[in-house]
């Protein structure tokens, strides 16, 4: 019982770490794909778009606009 819960908790920190190394090497694609239009925290959605900012890379920064606060 609840490690369901726990699953998707190390599956979000996996996945948020995976983007954050996605975003700064300007891989478009894998963002893409890593996001999966997933809600996502307003914190970790900030955070990233403060990480794409850096890079300056539009495509990427619209990628994270578009994505849904849980």
């Amino acid at each position: 019982m609840g490690s369901n819960n726990t699953d998707q908790h190390k599956h979000s920190i996996a996945t948020f770490a995976a983007l954050k190394t996605a975003i700064a090497n300007d891989e478009e694609q894998l963002v893409k794909e890593l996001l999966a239009d997933e809600p996502m925290q307003e914190l970790e959605k900030s955070y990233l778009l403060d990480l794409a900012h850096l890079n300056n890379n539009l495509t990427i920064i619209k990628l994270l606009e578009d994505i849904p606060e849980k």
